[in-house]
């Protein structure tokens, strides 16, 4: 039965070849829309959650303050100091850090033969680099061997290279730090996030907090980096990073204002607001763009159903019944709507790798590789969407002809002329 409502639309659809295929174009270039759309929204949601991330996936960054409220014989505005101990105190108390590290930082002159300048230098533990996910290109990070042994090593950011070196290989060379030689043991690529803190990657180096100490007083860091077991738990953690260094300090937990902590998952909600609000709206403008081509499909259908009225009415009499004409042109829709769609992915697949790749944050950031551009990939969760909506155009388009059709009196379509 399916089969021969099939065999019948496609040989109605045949008598009419050129307006068959001009509505069938409408479709096909809608779909187009629709698909390039989402696939414009999903790599942009893609390259900003990237940049996002790379600030680190899970670390958080905790300011010390001062108090705000009483404990004890403790006055409000006491001021709160990071030292070695409250580390101990973390490791100790706090079951929901993975990891944790103070950090101080300086801004200072690092130079390497004639060429100088100054940037932040900032003295870090080995498990500062997977928290902030700064991995090296090319050479290392900075090992616990180079902690214990107070090594003077540096790792250093893709723009503070190129401002010491140019072109030239970094690793192995010696670079003076406020006048003190260092090794550069490592450097990475240029860094595309949407947040820091001092001052951007790219801009800094990195030694030993012990090395930091033959530099600098580093009795006080200036702040802890820390990182959640999971990132649920980023909540959790803070409280629990809060309440070691107030049991050691002597101020309360429930204080905020003593610690001031910056967390990824804070701002995770306002990233996923802005990208998928975005991917809404451009799946929003594909779909109109698709439901243009479903109006142009539904007059035609109607036409068509004007045109073949004697037939409706001579179909009727041999006994077709209602639901029988109502699928007939619903067919005949859908499957315009199916030869146009098929022909307008394909189209999609062509135009997709026709652009390859269009410019976001690669030129913001002086990048070349390719790692923030928008990229037209057709995924197959893009292909079921734009497939569901198509469906959902072509199925609406075809029903308002294909009622009308089959309410047609009979004996009324009989007579007319």
């Amino acid at each position: 039965m399916f089969r021969e409502i099939l065999l019948q639309a496609w040989t109605s659809l045949r008598r009419q070849p050129t307006r068959s295929f001009l509505t069938m174009l409408g479709m096909a270039w809608g779909i187009v829309a629709v698909t390039l759309l989402i696939a414009y929204g999903e790599s942009f949601r893609g390259v900003l959650v990237t940049a996002f991330n790379a600030f680190g996936s899970g670390a958080v960054i905790a300011w010390p303050a001062t108090t705000s409220e009483q404990a004890g014989g403790e006055r409000a505005g006491k001021r709160v100091v990071f030292e070695k101990e409250d580390i101990e105190q973390i490791k100790a108390d706090a079951t929901l850090v993975r990891s944790s590290c103070l950090e101080t930082v300086r801004w200072m002159p690092i130079a390497y033969g004639e060429r100088m300048t100054t940037t932040a230098i900032r003295g870090v533990c080995p498990d500062y680099g997977q928290m902030r996910h700064e991995f090296p290109t090319v050479g290392r990070w900075i090992s616990a061997e180079d902690m214990a042994e107070r090594r003077r090593v540096v790792y250093i950011g893709s723009e503070l290279r190129k401002k010491l070196f140019g072109e030239r290989p970094a690793v192995g060379e010696t670079v003076a730090i406020n006048g003190l030689r260092f090794t550069v043991i490592g450097t990475m690529d240029r860094k595309m996030q949407m947040s820091n803190y001092f001052t951007s990657d790219d801009e800094c180096g990195w030694i030993p907090y012990s090395a930091a100490g033959d530099i600098w007083n580093t009795r006080y860091a200036s702040v802890i980096v820390f990182e959640p077991v999971a990132p649920r738990f980023e909540p959790q953690a803070m409280d629990q990073v809060r309440a070691a260094i107030a049991k050691r300090q002597r101020f309360l937990a429930t204080d905020k204002r003593a610690i001031q902590m910056f967390g990824r998952q804070e701002f995770k909600p306002v990233i996923d607001g802005i990208t998928i609000g975005l991917e809404v709206l451009l799946a929003f403008i594909g779909a109109l763009t698709l439901g243009i081509g479903g109006v142009g499909l539904m007059n035609i259908m109607l036409v068509s159903v004007d045109e073949r009225i004697r037939e409706i009415g001579l179909r009727r009499a041999l006994g077709a019944r209602k639901r029988h004409i109502r699928a007939q042109f619903l067919a005949e829709a859908l499957v315009i709507t199916l030869i146009g769609g098929a022909l307008g992915m394909l189209v999609s697949y062509g135009i997709s790798a026709a652009v390859g790749t269009l410019p976001l944050l690669g030129p913001m950031y002086q990048d070349t590789s390719g790692k923030g551009d928008i990229r037209l990939t057709i995924s197959l969760s893009t292909l079921a969407l734009s497939a569901g909506i198509l469906m959902l155009v072509g199925v609406l388009s075809g029903m308002v002809p294909a009622v009308r059709a089959s309410n047609l009196d009979p004996v009324e379509a009989l007579r007319y002329e």
